[in-house]
């Protein structure tokens, strides 16, 4: 059974910055896509950056193009989100996800590819 945890999570101000982490528990986390994926109450889970199992293909939802940075390190079975000038929008629990079958990319927005997941860490970005 697939292990993810989050951390780094937080509250900070509009305009702040912080970096999630995700780290898996498993050896052949090189081999898969991931994703990470927010929500924020009353809304549905929606899709906001995935990046390739070698890294080299990256995706990002359009509203956090520019300010977030998706990242791998596949040596250390972890994943990053750098998320700068937050955005009370961008409040949420937030989520990383592992692709259900190895090294594909096709429609890697599509939460419905993704079958583990994470707990969550929340991101709280206050005015």
């Amino acid at each position: 059974q697939v292990q993810l945890a989050e951390s780094g999570g937080g509250l900070v101000q509009a305009g702040g910055s912080l970096k999630l982490s995700c780290v898996a528990s498993e050896r052949i986390f090189s081999t898969y896509t991931m994703a990470w994926f927010r929500q924020a109450p009353g809304k549905e889970r929606e899709f906001v950056a995935a990046i390739s199992w070698s890294g080299r293909s990256i995706d990002y939802t359009d509203s956090v193009k520019g300010r977030f940075t998706i990242s791998r390190d596949n040596a250390n079975n972890t994943m990053y989100l750098q998320m700068n000038t937050l955005k009370p929008e961008d409040t949420g629990v937030y989520h990383c996800a592992r692709d259900s079958t190895a090294k594909t990319w096709y429609d890697a927005s599509n939460r419905y590819r993704y079958n583990y997941w994470g707990q969550g860490t929340q991101v709280t970005v206050s005015r």
